[in-house]
This record gives C-alpha cells, sequence and structure tokens, in this order.
C-alpha cells in the first residue's frame, strides 16, 4: 500500500504561488481537504490534485469544433433510441 504524502499550508502556497491566507481560505470553505494536526493544517497530495482539478479550466474549441461534437452526440443518441 501506498503511503499518502502531505504538504504544509506554506509548502501548498509557495508551489501554487498563492498566499498562505488564500490556502487557509479554501480549508475553510470546504474546497480543499485538510487534516488539523497540532496546530498546523496537512494537505493530502491526492487531495491537492482533487482541488487542482476541480479548479482548471476546459481548452476552447472552435465554433467548427463545438458543431462536430454536437453532431456527434446527437449521432449517439440516436443509435441508442
Amino acid at each position: 500500500m501506498k503511503r499518502e504524502q502531505y504538504q504544509t499550508v506554506k509548502e501548498v502556497a509557495d508551489l501554487l504561488k498563492v498566499s498562505e491566507a488564500t490556502v487557509r481560505g479554501w480549508i475553510k470553505d470546504g474546497e480543499l481537504r485538510a487534516f488539523e494536526i497540532g496546530k498546523g493544517w496537512r494537505i493530502a497530495d491526492s487531495d491537492l490534485e482533487i482541488f487542482l482539478s476541480n479548479h482548471s479550466t476546459r481548452a476552447k474549441t472552435s465554433g467548427a469544433q463545438e458543431n462536430e461534437i454536437s453532431q456527434d452526440r446527437d449521432s449517439e443518441h440516436e443509435s441508442k433510441s
């Protein structure tokens, strides 16, 4: 079984180039899962990955690509009917 790695609020803040207050705010708001150990918080690498994934943007597609994707979805729906 793989052991989970944990980072401090400062380490996460340094990694993401934000303030420690920002990271604490994410924890307080429930956006970033963390464990309170002693007087500090610890964030599991897997929880940080989930947080980043949930806050990532999707690549923009051109109008032609969107139309093609829409047509693909329509044909998939018709074949299932």
